[in-house]
């Protein structure tokens, strides 16, 4: 069938992409909307590719181009390649994509042909990783041909929204992985032969296997495949006849819709400030409107909320986060969050509220939540019974989400679920080991450097918060950093002191440190356990772990022993991760176990705290009242 035009177009292609002295692709797309045609993309060489799902082409320096939507936006050149026309290179490979990457995951793919499914790891992908791009190869000549891949990664950390030039070489002794026309990457793990599976996809815009699909979310120009190896000159000639792609901010395309990405929440609460966050699906002015009260004009939906304060942003962004400063303490304020983008479309969230922390003579409550995870549902019902209960903010002993690398996790999981609690107050989290120290932890959270550890007063309290995945022994940094807040809220008599993190030192887990069925356990971390002697000295109060999905509240611990008064260990770990139970013998340390899904609920009222520990039907299961005289 011929179209009209697609001789020009041919003829352009091979212009543009073709350089001198390089090989000839067997294979190239050009992904624009000149290109489709009744479901497919008509290739320039090669198959033609199959376009299902959300289709949209978008205007670049260049033309256009396909926007993946991330969840269905699908170009499939075969279902199983094995049944396919398109040729596949055997031994000398060459691949290159114009992409630009708009949500960062672990696991990305560009242009791919693989099976990794546990150690059966073969063909190959170009990709992208939650900062760079990568090049995945397996070959038949790799140690002993057993289908490990070996993955490089280039070293550009990608800017969201902004096209790369990306190519990948193999020449059956090194992999090689190229940036805008530049060498970042090799390897020499893999030689001979590429080694295939039996039956793999072949698609676009994916990281694609029998078990596993993970959808582009950005936009891809181009693809183009060869069975020749490119030398590093035609490489960097072909990035540079389109390197106008990359140069202007202007050639930034995020969305077509402006919409929310994350709604309000807030970080930060002092006595005299707040911190609000959200983001948008395109760049837009941050403002946030306040004031302690709030006065109407109009009826029904024309009733607009009149503010007499605001604060801006200086420039757009999609990470919007802006302080309110000079705040009354323990006062309640009224906001709302405004971002339009540049073409003047305006998200507006409703008129929300919060309140400022109280001084140190001051009554406050906290909701504990902790193991949070992958799971929306449990997380969500636990988030609007703490509201219910109107805390002035959330402590969050780790593991938010259940793949820290996964931006969609925190979207979709964390925050999605929790918004009817964030929105109203502030979140104070720490660490957990599903974070894996991700980058999206620190975008996401706007905390004291180096925000892996930092602590904060609230009334007459002073909570100590850090990381508990890094080194907390004697001479480390976090070590040194606790032993002399702790000195200093001791010297400022500081009536409650609150230790935070993930790990715990006292546990009465069946299996998380030896199985307590049939065997010792250490019962707790001991990495963590060396801190116990700093909050025997200093006198802290409670300390609040996760981990562990269940519930449990030790006696008060001192010189290792319970019923000598001292330090009372939380562990709060089921917030909505898969549930754990504890094992047949009750150790000293413990005074209540409980499996379920559940938070705490902790008021405090100068020298009295009182905790209450609900499950996930709202029935109150534990309390206990610390009196100190």
């Amino acid at each position: 069938m011929n179209y009209p035009g697609l001789a020009a177009l041919l003829a352009l292609a091979f212009a543009v992409v073709a350089p001198h002295g390089g090989p000839d692709p067997i294979g190239s797309w050009l992904l624009s909307g000149k290109m489709a045609r009744d479901g497919r993309i008509v290739a320039l060489l090669g198959v033609d590719a199959k376009l299902t799902g959300k289709v949209e082409f978008v205007k670049d320096a260049a033309g256009s181009s396909l926007w993946f939507d991330g969840e269905s936006t699908r170009v499939v050149l075969a279902d199983d390649f094995s049944k396919s026309r398109q040729k596949l290179p055997k031994r000398h490979l060459t691949i290159d994509a114009w992409v630009a990457i708009n949500a960062p995951q672990r696991w990305g793919g560009i242009f791919g042909c693989v099976q990794d499914n546990g150690y059966a790891e073969q063909g190959w992908v170009l990709g992208y990783d939650e900062q760079h791009f990568t090049f995945g190869l397996a070959s038949k000549g790799a140690d002993d041909g057993d289908g490990r891949m070996t993955y490089v990664a280039g070293k550009t950390k990608y800017r969201e929204g902004v096209f790369y030039h990306v190519a990948a070489t193999y020449d059956g002794k090194v992999q090689r992985l190229y940036v805008n026309g530049v060498l970042e990457a090799e390897s020499k793990e893999q030689s001979g032969d590429i080694l295939y599976p039996k039956n793999a996809p072949l698609v676009v815009g994916a990281y694609r296997d029998s078990n596993e699909e993970q959808i582009l979310r950005g936009r891809v120009r181009s693809v183009r495949l060869f069975d020749k190896m490119a030398k590093a000159p035609a490489i960097r000639e072909t990035f540079e006849h389109q390197a106008a792609l990359t140069k202007a901010d202007a050639h930034i395309w995020i969305d077509p819709e402006h919409r929310w990405i994350v709604r309000p929440y807030l970080q930060w609460a002092t006595t005299t400030g707040m911190t609000v966050r959200w983001e948008t699906s395109r760049p837009a002015s941050s403002v946030v409107h306040f004031d302690d009260d709030v006065d109407f004009e109009g009826e029904g939906d024309d009733r607009i909320a009149l503010f007499d304060q605001v604060v801006r942003g200086k420039e757009a962004t999609r990470m919007h986060e802006l302080r309110i400063d000079g705040l009354r303490p323990d006062t309640p304020y009224y906001y709302r969050v405004e971002s339009a983008d540049d073409l003047g479309r305006k998200l507006e969230s409703p008129v929300l509220s919060f309140q400022t922390a109280p001084g140190s003579d001051g009554s406050f409550a906290f909701a504990v939540i902790s193991d949070t995870q992958g799971n929306p549902n449990v997380s969500g019902a636990i988030a609007k019974q703490a509201w219910a209960m109107r805390p002035h903010f959330v402590l969050h002993p780790g593991d938010l989400v259940s793949t820290g690398t996964v931006k969609e996790q925190w979207v979709s999981d964390f925050f999605a679920s929790m918004q009817p609690l964030l929105e109203r107050v502030a979140l104070f989290p720490v660490l957990g080991n599903h974070e894996r120290d991700a980058r999206f932890y620190y975008d996401y959270m706007s905390l004291p450097e180096p925000e892996y550890y930092y602590a904060f007063d609230y009334g007459n309290a002073r909570f100590f918060l850090i990381d508990s995945n890094r080194e907390v022994g004697p001479g480390s940094e976090q070590y040194r950093w606790l032993e002399r807040e702790l000195a200093a809220a001791k010297e400022r008599k500081v009536e409650w002191k609150i230790v935070c993190y993930h790990h715990p030192a006292y546990t009465s887990d069946e299996n998380d440190y030896g199985d307590t069925w049939s065997g010792p356990s250490t019962r707790g971390d001991l990495r963590v356990r060396k801190l116990v002697p700093l909050y025997d000295e200093y006198g802290v109060d409670v300390v609040w772990n996760g981990h562990i999905h269940s519930y449990e509240r030790t006696w008060p611990l001192r010189d290792g022993k319970a019923g000598r008064g001292g330090t009372t260990y939380m562990i709060t770990g089921g917030g909505g991760g898969s549930l754990e139970t504890p094992g047949p013998i009750r150790p000293f340390f413990q005074n209540t176990v409980k499996r379920g899904h559940h938070f705490c609920f902790v008021a405090v009222a100068g020298r009295t705290l009182e905790l209450k520990a609900y499950d996930l039907e709202g029935r109150l299961f534990d309390t206990v009242s610390i009196e100190k005289r």
